[in-house]
């Protein structure tokens, strides 16, 4: 717990993501199936590649037969997977670590963030994530009693994104010189404009914590929703892709063997 939310009178159990809803056990479980599928799918096309095709290759060599392209391909594929493996896993660990480290770093994080926001159907996800976690998350505080400059200070640290928390930020500093929340919000393109009218309604009515909770709601389930659907999208998806990978591995290998058998007949 940071120094801004002991100042605003919170305790470790008032944090603010305590009311942040939370992956049930079954999504957990889901989420780690498909974790598991991806890793099997890209296990079983690597063994294939790294030891089951030199065995064909071998095979092919000492019956001289004349490859055709999609063999070749296959062929070569296997060949440098098998003779530069540790280049290709050295790259990925360092392509992994260095966009950690650089993420890690103000200006790395930024535009890293800022990427992930203008990304087709990730960044509509992550928008709405935001939305939902800025809502839920002033809605506690401010029904807490905390001030609103806290609040959204307290907010903007647990948005989760560095785009985010600049506009809140920037929202924070036009309340501080008199305005409303949903004035300078609306200004900042990363909120829809239908939580900017919904948060104003609640400011004209006095009821801005009561607002921001039916928003929090409404965003809370599209997430559910828009995560349900990609993850029954991408299952299928993977089989696919592994079944048309594993089957053109396949093809290309036996395309020789119908090629000699021809010949012979």
């Amino acid at each position: 717990m940071d120094s801004n939310s002991t100042a605003a009178g919170f305790t470790p159990a008032d944090e603010p993501e305590a009311a942040l809803p939370k992956m049930s056990f079954l999504d957990h479980l889901e989420e780690l199936r498909k974790r598991l599928l991806i890793s099997i799918a890209a296990i079983v096309i690597a063994v294939i590649l790294w030891k089951v095709i030199p065995v064909f290759a071998a095979l092919f060599a000492g019956l001289g037969a004349e490859l055709p392209l999609p063999t070749r391909v296959v062929i070569s594929l296997s060949n440098f997977i098998a003779d530069f493996w540790w280049l290709i896993g050295g790259s990925i660990f360092a392509i992994i670590t260095g966009v950690k480290r650089w993420h890690a770093t103000p200006k790395g994080k930024r535009i890293i963030d800022a990427f992930m926001l203008k990304l087709p159907i990730v960044g509509d996800l992550i928008r709405k994530i935001a939305v939902a976690r800025f809502c839920r998350t002033l809605a506690t505080l401010t029904s807490s009693g905390v001030p609103i400059l806290d609040g959204l200070q307290i907010t903007a640290k647990t948005s989760g994104n560095s785009i985010v928390e600049d506009a809140i930020m920037a929202t924070r500093k036009s309340v501080e010189e008199g305005k409303t929340i949903s004035e300078p919000l609306g200004q900042t393109d990363v909120f829809p404009t239908m939580v900017v009218q919904m948060i104003a309604v609640g400011e004209q009515t006095g009821a801005l914590d009561t607002m921001l909770t039916k928003i929090a709601e409404f965003y809370e389930d599209e997430v559910d929703t828009a995560v349900a659907g990609l993850m029954k999208l991408l299952e299928p998806v993977l089989v696919a892709f592994l079944g048309v990978a594993i089957g053109g591995i396949v093809i290309a290998m036996y395309m020789p063997m119908f090629t000699l058998i021809g010949k012979m007949g």
